[in-house]
């Protein structure tokens, strides 16, 4: 009587899709857990936080006279800075970019002369394609990193600095904590062609021109402006 063989090939093999699949679940839960571990729940959390108090929809087509720097509120121009993960290699006009603040974005600038490459790339890896972000570089800011979303700053002295993340995780598009919930950061016009430092807005002196293409959503003041704000410790 022959005895029939087991298949142990067979056998073998499955042990083995099944070792690795435990594996690759055991992987993913224990990274899950280190990044939910060192995500905050509330923004006291956050050493070194600065926070402010500006009000929203206070449209301008001047300059405005900021005096945080980067700014992190107050009037703006009625065109917002694109802000869906967008890397810009300009210094974005302040006007435009806090806009962008009040839709919920968080601005995330560097001094070009106090950072490393490698923070620029690991900048650009953490807001690329990322909704609700946006990069770009401000000269003499005072720090080499600085994280802005309205009504709150915080500086770093690296991007690998955990609580660059932290403070992405928990602000970006939170609608706690900025004045438009639900509003767009997308803007196309803004993305092909940014406006810098030394540019106006596109409504000055428009007149009559059509806009069509500049998004825009409140009525504008043309009167100069003063950004001043309250901080709060």
């Amino acid at each position: 009587m022959v005895t029939p063989q087991r298949p142990w090939g067979l056998i073998a093999a499955a042990i083995a899709v099944a070792v690795f699949a435990a594996a690759i679940l055991t992987y993913a839960v224990i990274t899950v857990n280190r990044s939910n571990a060192n995500r905050i729940t509330s923004a006291d959390q956050l050493e070194g936080l600065q926070t402010y108090e500006y009000a929203g929809a206070e449209h301008v087509v001047t300059g405005v006279d900021y005096v945080e720097t980067p700014p992190v509120g107050g009037p703006h121009d009625n065109e917002w800075a694109d802000c869906t993960g967008t890397v810009y290699d300009v210094q974005v006009r302040p006007e435009n970019a806090v806009h962008s603040l009040e839709h919920g974005s968080t601005w995330i600038t560097y001094d070009p002369d106090l950072v490393s490459d490698d923070d620029v790339a690991t900048l650009e890896d953490l807001v690329d394609g990322r909704a609700g972000l946006m990069l770009s570089p401000w000269p003499g800011q005072g720090a080499p990193i600085s994280l802005q979303s309205w009504n709150h700053q915080l500086t770093v002295d690296s991007a690998t600095d955990e609580r660059v993340e932290q403070y992405v995780d928990f602000f970006t598009l939170n609608a706690e904590f900025h004045p438009e919930p639900g509003a767009s950061c997308d803007n196309p016009a803004f993305l092909s062609d940014p406006l810098t430092v030394d540019d106006a807005s596109r409504y000055a002196g428009a007149g009559d021109q059509s806009m069509t293409d500049v998004p825009s959503d409140a009525p504008v003041d043309s009167a100069p402006t003063d950004g001043g704000g309250t901080a709060t410790p």
